[in-house]
């Protein structure tokens, strides 16, 4: 129907093609293809020239009234002209409740005309720069085609909510409890304990796991077990302590990360600099 409406038009094959970046002859395979099923000539093809059939002049109205209601159905659910002064920030769930919701605000306050959208990835492969201005991963920064910038060191210590803390003096008084074990980090239980001197203590805990932190850290703060948490995320937590001092440095990182070879357009850099006066 694209193809249809722009070649009724400017009447030609070959300008609709440079409208819509593909060559004369696939506009013309759509047209044909487009005739085909609807049983109905909408073209009269002349040696150097198109002219719309009676049925093609009467369907060009509805075609390009179709298209004018999407546009504007289109702008009110995703912002229409301010879509431009949007910025699209994409990164984990947990990274968003605990790292970015106590500052986005302010960021908000500062910078009322820009629009925020912020989108979940929790998987590796959710991530990648089509459709987000900015990303905040998790990994050891070796991605291809983006600028990425580190968060700093990271480590992981165990937390939970302060009753239960208060029954965890050493690494031997996790004996016993629920260890809650997040899926998809380069330090788990296993290396922590080991570095606290109790080598295979898990054999000992319950054991919870889920595919995401943010449950993790949920049930800790619920007295439903113990979880390794990121330093960096336990600053903003009141519901959740670090019953033992330990912090085990891992080579994973959170990274400010956003598409090499795509220029940012002026709302998603000023967002970028902001993010990265908050290190």
């Amino acid at each position: 129907m694209q193809a249809f409406e722009a070649a009724a038009r400017t009447l030609s094959f070959t300008a609709a093609g440079n409208e819509l970046g593909v060559t004369q002859a696939a506009i013309s395979q759509r047209i044909r293809l487009l005739e085909d099923r609807l049983g109905q000539k909408l073209f009269v093809r002349h040696p150097r020239s198109l002219s719309l059939t009676p049925v093609g002049r009467a369907w060009l109205p509805s075609i390009q009234d179709a298209f004018v209601r999407l546009g504007e159905g289109t702008s009110e659910v995703f912002g229409g002209t301010r879509q431009e002064r949007q910025v699209t920030l994409r990164t984990t769930p947990v990274i968003q409740q605990n790292w970015l919701a106590p500052r986005l605000p302010a960021f908000q306050r500062d910078n009322p005309q820009i629009g925020a959208r912020v989108v979940s990835a929790i998987w590796p492969d959710d991530f990648g720069p089509e459709g987000a201005d900015i990303e905040i991963r998790y990994g050891r920064g070796e991605w291809s085609g983006v600028e990425a910038i580190s968060l700093g060191e990271e480590a992981m210590l165990p937390a939970c909510s302060p009753t239960l803390a208060r029954r965890i003096q050493t690494p031997e008084d996790l004996a016993g409890q629920v260890l809650l074990h997040a899926v998809g980090f380069a330090v788990g239980w296993p290396t922590w304990l080991e570095q606290a001197g109790v080598p295979g203590l898990e054999d000992r805990c319950a054991a919870m796991t889920c595919d995401n932190q943010v449950m993790t850290l949920a049930l800790a703060s619920q007295s439903g077990g113990v979880a390794l948490m990121h330093r960096r995320l336990l600053e903003k937590r009141d519901d959740l302590v670090a019953p033992l001092p330990l912090e085990v440095p891992s080579e994973e990182q959170f990274w400010l990360v956003r598409p090499a070879k795509r220029q940012p357009h002026e709302e998603a850099a000023r967002l970028w600099d902001w993010l990265l006066e908050c290190l």
